[in-house]
């Protein structure tokens, strides 16, 4: 079986999303990808906040007993 030679180059993976960036050349597809991604992220940091105010309502009632 022959190798093909693209086969053989590390395929670049896509960079993480840098704040501040130049948008001007990214296409329109490439730029909803991206609100997405920041979407899923702000979500993210959204549940990791209700955890956190979870977890200090729990120990301030555990210890106003």
């Amino acid at each position: 079986m022959a190798v093909d030679s693209e086969d053989l180059v590390p395929k670049k993976k896509r960079a993480a999303i840098v704040l501040g960036e130049d948008l001007s050349e990214m296409s329109a597809p490439e730029l909803e990808l991206r609100i997405c991604e920041l979407e899923a992220e702000v979500a993210r940091c959204r549940e990791a906040i209700a955890a956190r105010n979870a977890t200090k309502a729990a120990a301030a009632t555990f210890f106003k007993r």
